[in-house]
């Protein structure tokens, strides 16, 4: 998905304004447009199967707490790359695998360098793939001919680059969306969309698979899913689309799917949130079925149902995608489908229809007690723009008011090429005020995994860089990746167990390398300093640190 803006339609007591369909550049991934009037961490238990946060009485640091003025160590901190219409990569179609490999190197350093540690890039933008898939054909934003090879794989690069970073890597699928225009012809000839006209409807000027049918929804999770088998990826992700964002006044033409499929119900809309509801959960079930590690997310439209609706719904007028995309959203969390919930709440603080400080408390609460992780979907694409979004600061301000809401663990951004552009002043702010400490990624606890034992840490030496520590997983565990923390004089047990809880003191992480050791480079390194290391699994428990100390 690609989201400019997605707008909170007003309701009939304010200044009515229709929604419009956003530019072709943007994809649409954002249906509608605000008008004017709308618009440390505790070291993990010696014992590898606990996590972070499980120590005990009389261990050292027990019952520290990091100071009050310390950021949150664990937080998601993301952003999105889209690909369908080159919004982000490839910025054009037809890049030699240099080039696209080049960008979307950079598009990473620049990640890096704006604190972030995950990215969620979009894979399978309109029944295409960005992989060798079996089932459909290479994407046309690859090499601007759909079917075309683009001579190498870009997924396993886009997997290997982000890891070598330590990137968290999430693949972004779009289920139905079959293509931006509405010429069954223009697609390869051996499409299954082609084969299998009956699928397939015509709806806003695009074509998409029918969620109604069975046989599409089996088709598209089989399709989905050969890329969650064959590649290395963290993270599963879905956008918005599921039934088309309504257009023009036009009907969704399924009333022959609902009159075969739609036995036991009697409103079409019941029916068409059940077949959505089924892809959810089937694909939560085969995601965790073939890689249990793998996490499972969706980012639904920001507003699931206004109280005005329903007693359950957030305190705002606008669009409602419970019946407006038929996307049930809060029974997606409330059942536990997801792994975790990305709202795209793409509005500023005190907008009356959609007000940023009324959503996220709702998303807080609804996601109360499931287990549900809770990030929040922010729009770079806005910042820069006229009224609340010509300040810099607006997006910084959201991520204070998120600190309120202990439920909220962290922020993706619409999108990457934004941050470079018009957001790079807002996104300043925000690494200022927010992102000057590296941070870990939540624990989903019930994906399993476990601490690794301690590292050791086998060497410090002056380089060219600064100080080099090499660092080594224990035999008995392996790492995925090291956090380094760094203190100055020696060690101080106490003081610095308790030290860990405060990233502020967390130099940076590193990827464990497959030949056994692993160099962290410190450019700041010298003097006299003592360094903590820990070794975290892919799933981020922590374990107890290693210390060196050097000077």
């Amino acid at each position: 998905m690609a989201r400019p803006d997605r707008t909170a339609r007003p309701s009939p007591r304010d200044a009515a304004a229709a929604p419009i369909p956003r530019t072709a550049a943007v994809c649409g991934v954002l249906a509608f447009l605000l008008t004017a009037a709308l618009t440390a961490a505790p070291p993990a238990s010696a014992s590898p199967g606990r996590s972070e946060g499980a120590e005990g009485a009389g261990r050292p640091g027990a019952g520290c707490e990091p100071p009050a003025d310390a950021p949150p160590k664990r937080r998601m901190r993301a952003e999105w790359i889209a690909s369908v219409v080159n919004i982000d990569w490839p910025s054009e179609p037809g890049l030699s695998p240099k080039e696209q490999r080049d960008e979307l190197d950079a598009l990473y350093d620049e990640a890096q360098a704006n604190g972030l540690n995950a990215v969620f890039v979009q894979i399978r933008p309109t029944a295409d793939a960005f992989w060798p898939s079996p089932h459909e054909p290479w994407s046309e934003w690859l090499t601007g001919e759909q079917g075309r090879d683009p001579g190498y794989d870009p997924l396993a690069y886009a997997v290997d680059q982000a890891h070598a970073r330590n990137l968290e890597f999430h693949g972004w699928f779009n289920p139905y969306r079959v293509a931006m225009h509405d010429d069954p012809g223009r697609l390869t000839e051996d499409h299954p969309a082609r084969r299998n006209p009956d699928w397939v409807f015509s709806y806003g000027g695009r074509l998409y698979y029918d969620p109604g049918v069975p046989e599409v929804r089996a088709f598209v999770i089989e399709a989905m899913m050969d890329a969650v088998e064959g590649y290395d990826m963290d993270g599963v992700h879905f956008d918005d689309y599921f039934y088309p964002y309504p257009s023009g006044g036009q009907e969704i033409p399924d009333g022959d799917t609902f009159a075969e499929y739609g036995g036991g119900f009697d409103d079409i809309g019941d029916w068409r949130r059940d077949n959505v509801n089924r892809l959810v959960e089937e694909m939560g079930e085969a995601v965790h079925a073939a890689k249990p590690h793998v996490k499972f997310g969706i980012s639904p439209f920001g507003i699931w149902r206004n109280a005005s609706s329903d007693p359950d719904g957030s305190d705002t007028s606008g669009f409602e995608s419970y019946s407006g995309i038929f996307a049930d959203s809060r029974t997606w969390v409330r059942e536990g489908w997801v792994d975790y919930i990305n709202p795209q709440v793409y509005w500023e603080i005190g907008l009356p229809v959609a007000d940023y400080a009324k959503l996220v408390p709702w998303w807080a609460e609804t996601v109360e007690g499931t287990g549900v992780h809770l990030y929040i979907g922010q729009a770079a694409y806005k910042a820069g723009n006229d009224g609340a979004w010509s300040d810099p600061q607006e997006l910084s301000r959201h991520l204070d008011l998120n600190r309120r809401y202990p439920n909220v663990a962290g922020d993706v951004y619409f999108s990457a090429t934004s941050l470079r552009t018009n957001a790079s002043e807002a996104m300043e702010a925000v690494v200022e005020d927010h992102y000057s400490s590296p941070a870990l990624i939540p624990v989903k606890e019930d994906l399993g995994g476990r601490a690794p034992w301690r590292p050791h840490v086998v060497g410090a030496e002056a380089g060219e860089g600064g100080t080099e520590l090499t660092i080594r997983p224990h035999r008995r565990t392996p790492a995925a990746y090291f956090a380094v923390y760094r203190f100055d004089g020696g060690p101080d047990p106490d003081d610095r167990w308790c030290g860990l809880k405060d990233p502020r003191n967390m130099i940076g992480t590193v990827r464990a390398s497959g030949g056994g050791k692993t160099v962290f480079t410190d450019p700041e390194g010298g003097g006299d300093r003592t360094y903590y290391v820990t070794a975290l699994d892919r799933l981020h428990h922590e374990s107890r640190p290693a210390v060196h100390h050097v000077g």
